[in-house]
């Protein structure tokens, strides 16, 4: 079973793989999607398809257990703030094993974040 850890906020998740229910935001089982399913606020302004940057995470442990990067998500990444060598946009980012992602200061809503 896939956990995933959001940094700085260090809250982890754990699915068992194709049971999570599919949220309609970025692809099945995307870091959003995970985000989604357990209630916990990532950016997405444009609701998950791939046409901004404000799901933008770092990916600091388990960039082998997400799915490749296509084309699309990685002409769109290199436009986000702060772009690194392991940055994802957590719509286009689906989870196949354990995952640690940070979430970049400028990218956290802390008014939607109820802080």
């Amino acid at each position: 079973m896939p956990k995933v850890t959001f940094l700085p906020a260090n809250e982890t998740f754990e699915f068992e793989s194709g049971k999570l229910p599919y949220k309609e935001h970025g692809k099945p089982e995307s870091l959003l999607d995970v985000a989604m399913n357990f209630g916990f606020h990532l950016e997405h302004a444009c609701g998950g398809s791939c046409a901004c940057t404000t799901c933008h995470v770092v990916v600091k442990a388990g960039q082998a257990n997400l799915s490749e990067m296509e084309d699309d998500e990685l002409d769109r990444v290199e436009q986000a703030a702060d772009f690194q060598l392991h940055s994802r946009l957590g719509c286009q980012a689906v989870v196949k094993g354990d995952v640690t992602v940070n979430i970049p200061e400028w990218n956290r809503n802390y008014v939607s974040e109820g802080h």
